[in-house]
């Protein structure tokens, strides 16, 4: 006998077990019922309005996702501001930059009026000479303040200045680069489009006003003498100033004094002085100043006690305690002077020379 839901006869055979198996596959949910278009009116909305049996229920609105409106969104204000910028700021070459200057120098070698004062003590020597009151080493080259100028600010002008104080101490007071041991701690430091001519000083030197090593930094022949003391003596002043609205300009005037003695001799050896002054000028546009590289556009050097019948093109040759010069020259130059340069080869005067 079937079951309160079989068929008379009983289930058909071949059919599913079970009545309700046929529905099975069809899933009445909430969401299915929602989305239905037509939608059956209650019994007694039918019998107040006599409404037809169903109604027709509005489409449903089917907005986008929050990710696609963030996403839409995103796409309009990036195509908004790259519109907006192409108006407000339209694209611009850069301006040339302006060509750079080879550097100019001059050498001039100082030649003692008698025999060149020594002694053991190195200390001695400084503390009868007129470098008594030096500073040692890089303290002897402070920054100044620092203002800003009309195009340039106060750090683009210390950037400038800070750029000319480590080229003069990369190339005066460095002991591998007095030595003439090494020119690359120098060379990094110059603007890329002077490096020609600095590298060609150095492979083809020669006396004509550009192609001088000693123009470039201060080196000894280590075949004649070498640092008795290794705290070099300096004094000097940095100053800057705007050239124009897109140069920086600064000049940089200092004496150096070194203690020299023979080359390979002990400590006993007799030492005496040896004076660089070195008056060098800058230029700085806002490549270099970004880059931290400089412009070396003049350099004017006068050292002595040397032989102006000797070459000091490549190398400072030094005269060392006891030796006399070979040939004399004009009137005494003093290099602890503030005067301009006045020959291409003088004499030292007695003055510049330690009291011994």
């Amino acid at each position: 006998m079937g079951g309160p839901g079989d068929p008379p006869e009983g289930t058909p055979e071949g059919a599913p077990g079970g009545g309700e198996d046929e529905y099975r596959s069809v899933v009445f949910d909430e969401s299915f019922v929602r989305a239905a278009r037509l939608q059956e009116f209650s019994a007694q909305e039918r019998m107040a309005d006599h409404a037809p049996a169903v109604r027709r229920r509005p489409p449903l609105r089917r907005g986008l996702s929050r990710q696609a409106l963030i996403l839409v969104l995103l796409i309009a204000v990036a195509f908004g501001t790259a519109i907006y910028m192409g108006v407000r700021h339209p694209y611009q070459n850069p301006a040339a930059r302006q060509p750079v200057e080879p550097l100019r120098m001059t050498v001039i070698p100082l030649s003692p009026q008698g025999r060149v004062p020594g002694a053991a003590d190195p200390e001695f020597l400084y503390a009868h000479s007129p470098a008594a009151r030096f500073r040692i080493g890089a303290e002897g080259i402070p920054l100044p303040a620092a203002r800003r100028t009309a195009h340039f600010s106060d750090s683009q002008v210390v950037a400038a200045l800070s750029a000319a104080k480590e080229y003069i101490v990369k190339s005066s007071l460095n002991p591998e680069v007095i030595g003439g041991q090494d020119v690359h701690l120098v060379r990094v430091l110059l603007d890329s489009e002077q490096l020609d001519q600095f590298d060609q000083s150095f492979q083809h030197p020669v006396a004509d006003g550009r192609h001088q090593p000693t123009g470039w930094l201060v080196r000894f022949d280590q075949t004649r003498a070498e640092l008795a003391d290794d705290r070099i003596r300096v004094q000097g002043s940095l100053q800057a100033t705007e050239a124009d609205a897109s140069t920086l300009e600064v000049t940089a005037d200092h004496t150096f004094v070194y203690a020299l003695k023979p080359t390979g001799s002990d400590r006993k050896a007799r030492a005496s002085l040896f004076t660089v002054r070195r008056e060098l000028h800058f230029r700085f546009d806002r490549d270099d100043l970004r880059l931290r590289q400089a412009q070396l556009t003049v350099s004017y050097v006068q050292a002595g006690p040397l032989s102006c019948a000797e070459d000091s093109t490549n190398h400072l040759r030094p005269l060392l305690a006891g030796q006399t010069a070979k040939a004399g020259g004009p009137a005494g130059t003093d290099p602890y002077a503030t005067g301009g340069f006045t020959a291409l080869c003088g004499s030292l005067a007695a003055s510049a020379q330690p009291k011994v």
